[in-house]
């Protein structure tokens, strides 16, 4: 009596199959990239270079202590106020002597604009909560957006955002950079 065999199953194609698969899911697949902070570094200074003298006038200085306090212009502050004083300082519409200084550039194709020489200088205490410095950075990033859209409106009717010609982007930056200094964290305090 013929013994009946059992068929096999070909399973040398199988690995092929299997690569192939994880090929297309890593090709199609999208990832979420966090991108982080957006600010332009200085370029580094050289050896036997001076760091620029900022008048203590143009600093607008902002301390978040490990309580997530806000000191700012070394008064107590609070994070719904901070885009709103921020902006007047770099702004100083009434040219008042105790917010940051201006001067008159020629800026093609904005013409001549006031620039302000403010720099927001920020500094974080090691225990300050990491919701608190991305809210404080929101906020600081969102005072200038909104100088940028001012002054965007004023000369090209349209926000800083809308803005699709290089030459008008790049006017835009120059008149209202992002001057944000942002210290080393350290042991501020509790006050």
């Amino acid at each position: 009596m013929a013994r009946r065999q059992t068929p096999e199953i070909n399973a040398g194609s199988m690995a092929d199959i299997a690569f192939l698969l994880l090929i297309f899911f890593l090709v199609t697949t999208t990832m979420d990239v966090d991108t982080g902070i957006s600010r332009k570094l200085p370029p580094p200074l050289t050896g036997d270079e001076e760091p620029p003298d900022i008048n203590e006038r143009n600093i607008f200085t902002v301390l978040v202590n490990s309580r997530d306090r806000l000191l700012v212009e070394k008064k107590p502050g609070d994070i719904t106020t901070l885009r709103a004083k921020a902006k007047e300082f770099l702004k100083n519409p009434q040219r008042r002597d105790d917010l940051s200084e201006s001067t008159m550039k020629s800026i093609p194709p904005l013409g001549n604009v006031m620039v302000s020489k403010g720099v927001i200088s920020l500094k974080n205490d090691r225990g300050t909560s990491y919701k608190m410095y991305i809210a404080v950075q929101n906020e600081l990033t969102a005072a200038i957006d909104e100088l940028r859209d001012e002054l965007a409106m004023e000369k090209f009717s349209k926000k800083y955002g809308e803005l699709i010609n290089e030459d008008q982007i790049d006017a835009i930056q120059k008149a209202i950079p992002i001057a944000i200094s942002e210290a080393e964290p350290e042991d501020i305090g509790d006050n």
